[in-house]
């Protein structure tokens, strides 16, 4: 049996969300989607492409391309929030009295509000009601845009409080190509998606200095260490760190050439400065600002970071890549444990 068909709007058309919205419209789902840009919105409309932030990939007609948020969410079954996370509250806002009471709302933003310290649930708790948050659900793993754009296969988990929202979730995104898992912990996939990015910064810059497969794969062992250990401090459960939005997302951001984040880590593993990478860039990589706030994270938890925090040392102070990863490699003999 076939899954039913929806309304679904889109908030936000990056790479990813533009991804997600051309996958959901070849599902044959009626999708809307909202660019702040009037430049991607005419590309889409007329070319069928956002070049701007997902070039190459052919886009349905039938995806509908707009800049009104009413337009957008008006009538929608299922809201999609792929915003940066430093905007979702601002954007949200805007957005959240035009969606339907009964709408299902969906978050594929990873990352955390710096300001605040608060995943995406957590800000969006503010704006919704509380039927609506029983129906929240986060949709996470490991999945490049230009890849899911491609038709490459791939699988990702929804998680949600509500049985019958993973479900629902589940059925609207899978596809032959789009593999989609459900899970309970709606607190370690958000936690584990937006966490990954800071340890992706990290393979960058040693991939930038030069290191080698020694070093890649203590790193991406060692980073999954201590997320985890910050994501069951803060209530989440260990096993979402070994699965798709935990170890899935980091082996993919820390290896592939695609990820945003390594980009920005290699580019500082070779001598170059912040400011000009990030110049250089559409928007900012999630982990920059990220990186931030695990270490504020880590503080009020007490839980130790020690990459993480290598990592925002290079990025707030300017530390020398070459000495962070020397600090790392120099710190007291310990045993190896994840509590």
């Amino acid at each position: 049996m076939s899954p039913p068909r929806l309304r679904v709007g889109v908030i936000g058309a990056g790479g990813w969300g533009t991804a997600l919205a051309g996958l959901l419209a070849e599902g044959g789902h009626q999708v809307h989607l909202w660019a702040r840009e009037a430049e991607v919105v005419r590309q889409i409309r007329e070319e069928s492409e956002n070049r701007s932030f997902l070039p190459g990939a052919r886009l349905p007609e039938e995806l509908q391309a707009t800049g009104d948020l009413q337009e957008t969410v008006a009538g929608a079954e299922m809201v999609l929030s792929v915003v940066p996370s430093q905007f979702v509250s601002s954007v949200m806002s805007q957005a959240v009295p035009f969606i339907e009471r009964d709408a299902q709302v969906v978050s594929a933003t990873k990352g955390i509000e710096l300001s605040t310290l608060r995943r995406m649930d957590q800000v969006l708790e503010g704006f919704l009601s509380p039927d609506q948050m029983e129906r929240f659900t986060v949709l996470s793993g490991p999945s490049f845009a230009k890849e899911v754009a491609e038709h490459l296969p791939t699988a990702v988990v929804v998680a949600s409080h509500s049985e019958d929202a993973r479900v629902k979730a589940q059925m609207a995104f899978q596809s032959s190509r789009f593999r989609v898992y459900t899970n309970e912990d709606v607190i370690g996939v958000e936690l584990a998606g937006a966490l990954k990015n800071v340890i992706a910064l990290a393979a960058g810059v040693v991939a930038g200095l030069g290191f080698g497969h020694n070093t890649r794969a203590a790193l991406i062992t060692r980073g999954l260490a201590e997320i985890t250990r910050l994501g069951a401090a803060m209530g989440a459960s260990r096993a979402t760190f070994a699965g798709l939005a935990g170890m899935g997302d980091l082996v993919l951001t820390c290896t592939g050439d695609l990820s945003r984040n390594r980009t920005v880590g290699y580019r500082l593993g070779q001598g170059e400065q912040l400011r000009a990478i990030l110049e250089d860039m559409p928007g900012i990589p999630e982990g920059v600002r990220t990186a931030e706030a695990v270490q504020a994270l880590a503080g009020k938890h007490q839980v130790e970071m020690p990459i993480s925090r290598e990592v925002c040392s290079i990025l707030v102070e300017g530390k020398s890549p070459r000495d962070a990863v020397q600090d790392l490699m120099l710190r007291a003999p310990k045993p190896e444990q994840w509590s």
